[in-house]
């Protein structure tokens, strides 16, 4: 017997360090472990011991005879992956513990965002003996897109913060939230009060289509829509035409798919999720029935995982529907010759044609168009695409109508005053997560992780990989005598901030705002009933 892992898998390898036969794979550091879309167990080498279970924080891991039969298909998932690549067991790298002080007095870094990035550099840090962190976070409530960002049917994915909770409660951890980093305090007031600061703000800005009739009243990034429908305070008054029959996506990822999803569920499944009230009333009334998600690339290049995918087919009154010759053009690929991408493929063949369809609401999946123009004198009416392939040829292209048109094409970080930014990139100016000036020199006490360094890519967990990163390379600094120490005392800080903002929110009063959403959704049969304002959880807060 043996244990597997399915969907929902959050990538942060916490699974392989109490592996004793070191079965699980990729680890952090093989070459496929950053492009992987989960981990996978070798069915031959596990010993059925159970600890990967036992800490999985999502509850991603399953008994081999006690699967639901959704996921039956990942036995072979993770079988396949070692057929491909042969388990070799290594040593594994031996730690060792460090303490960090200097002349008696610890080491204060400064996080600023609480996001999934933020929490696993604070794990990172607040772990070693002698090290002391101030968490920041602009909103009252922490976990970032772990808490807004992931979609409300996807609940054992937001498991992950009962992870985080554990993490920004120890001792030596301080939050501040309801903190804006840049408005009540700035980034060299940080670097007076601590040794370092670690930049976790993620990517709060969206990459441009740069067409035209991208800005028409019904288009809009796809990060709204899904902060909408999650109840993140920036977007509780924004609303989203959904009376028309249809619904383009341009991009085809993970979100975009999270994003078609939730148009088109059954709003009683919907209900007992944590979605935001005022998302449930739109969607109830939604006229929506077609949502068609729109790719420039083949299906061999989609950006969405396997899983997630499997998740679309899966859904009950609704047709997954394909353009055959869309789909069999890939079939020669050399690239089929690998079992992850044969089974991408493999799904993508199986949806029902058009023709085919008759389920009353219909997802449907186009690959190897480009996006012209967003048509419309007032508002959104069509879109019109070109083949990627062809795009000189004008006879090929396609328009089709749509209502609401969501640009799911990726996300980019913003520039923060004080800190170089890497406008190409959308990221940070930075190598291996020490910040760099334009000059190309260090600039001492700066760091950065997740989105805001490496860009939007991988899962949840690639984040703890991010974070060992940077913080060992703070960490050696600190050891080098690279960081100049504080110009303040400890105690000094604490008071700086509620000078400058004394509505800051601390981890009780989180713990209020908490407790009362559970409290709300118990009441309603569901995990939470969000607040959706600030002055709503700042009440809450002080209750």
């Amino acid at each position: 017997m043996s244990f597997v892992i399915a969907q929902g898998c959050c990538n942060d390898a916490s699974c392989i360090s109490v592996c004793p036969v070191d079965c699980i794979r990729p680890r952090p550091g093989d070459p496929q472990f950053m492009s992987a879309e989960q981990l996978y167990i070798d069915p031959d080498a596990c010993i059925d011991c159970a600890a990967c279970m036992v800490e999985c924080p999502v509850g991603a891991i399953y008994d081999e005879y006690d699967m639901p039969d959704h996921l039956e298909v990942f036995k072979e998932v993770n079988a396949e992956y070692f057929a491909e690549n042969p388990l070799e067991i290594s040593e594994p790298v031996k730690t060792t513990r460090r303490k960090l002080t200097k002349d008696g007095q610890p080491l204060r870094v400064a996080v600023i965002g609480s996001g999934p990035s933020g929490c696993y550099a604070v794990d990172q840090l607040s772990a070693v003996s002698g090290v002391e962190v101030s968490l920041f976070d602009r909103l009252p409530t922490p976990y970032g897109l772990a808490r807004a960002g992931v979609a409300p049917d996807h609940q054992s994915t937001k498991n992950i913060t009962k992870l985080f909770g554990k993490i920004i409660r120890r001792p030596n951890v301080t939050c501040y939230f309801n903190v804006e980093v840049g408005k009540h305090v700035s980034i060299s007031e940080l670097l007076d009060h601590h040794h370092a600061v670690v930049v976790a703000v993620g990517a709060d800005s969206d990459r441009r289509l740069g067409i035209e009739g991208e800005d028409l009243p019904g288009s809009y990034p796809v990060r709204k829509f899904v902060a909408w429908y999650n109840g993140h305070p920036d977007h509780n008054s924004d609303e989203f035409d959904l009376s028309g029959e249809r619904v383009i996506i341009v991009g085809n990822g993970n979100v975009a798919l999270d994003a078609a999803r939730m148009l088109v569920s059954d709003i009683d499944r919907l209900e007992s999720s944590d979605m935001a009230e005022h998302a449930l009333a739109a969607l109830r009334h939604s006229g929506i029935r077609e949502v068609v998600i729109v790719a420039r690339r083949g299906v061999l290049d989609a950006a969405y995982t396997t899983s997630e995918l499997m998740a679309l087919g899966r859904m009950e009154g609704v047709d997954l529907v394909a353009i055959p010759e869309e789909v069999t053009a890939a079939k020669d690929d050399s690239r089929l010759d690998q079992a992850q991408v044969r089974r991408k493929h493999a799904l993508a063949a199986a949806s029902v044609t058009p023709e085919d369809a008759t389920a009353d609401r219909r997802i449907v999946l186009r690959y190897g168009l480009t996006p012209v123009s967003i048509n419309g004198e007032h508002r959104v009416k069509s879109v019109s695409f070109c083949k990627t392939a062809a795009p000189d040829d004008l006879e090929s292209v396609e328009t089709i109508e749509a209502g609401l048109v969501l640009q799911a094409i990726g996300f980019r970080s913003s520039p923060m005053e004080g800190i170089p930014f890497d406008e190409r990139a959308g990221t940070i100016s930075h190598i291996d997560g020490r910040v760099y000036d334009g000059a190309g020199a260090v600039m001492n006490g700066m760091y950065c992780v997740g989105w805001a360094k490496r860009g939007p890519s991988g899962v949840i967990g690639t984040n703890q990989v991010c974070a060992i990163e940077t913080v060992a390379g703070l960490f050696d600094d600190f050891e080098a005598g690279a960081l100049p120490p504080p110009g303040h005392p400890a105690e000094r800080f604490p008071e700086l901030i509620a000078e400058r903002q004394p509505e800051y929110i601390d981890h009780v009063g989180w713990l209020k705002i908490d407790a009362e959403e559970r409290h709300r959704g118990s009441a309603a049969s569901k995990p939470r009933v969000k607040f959706v304002s600030i002055d709503e959880m700042l009440t809450a807060s002080r209750a």
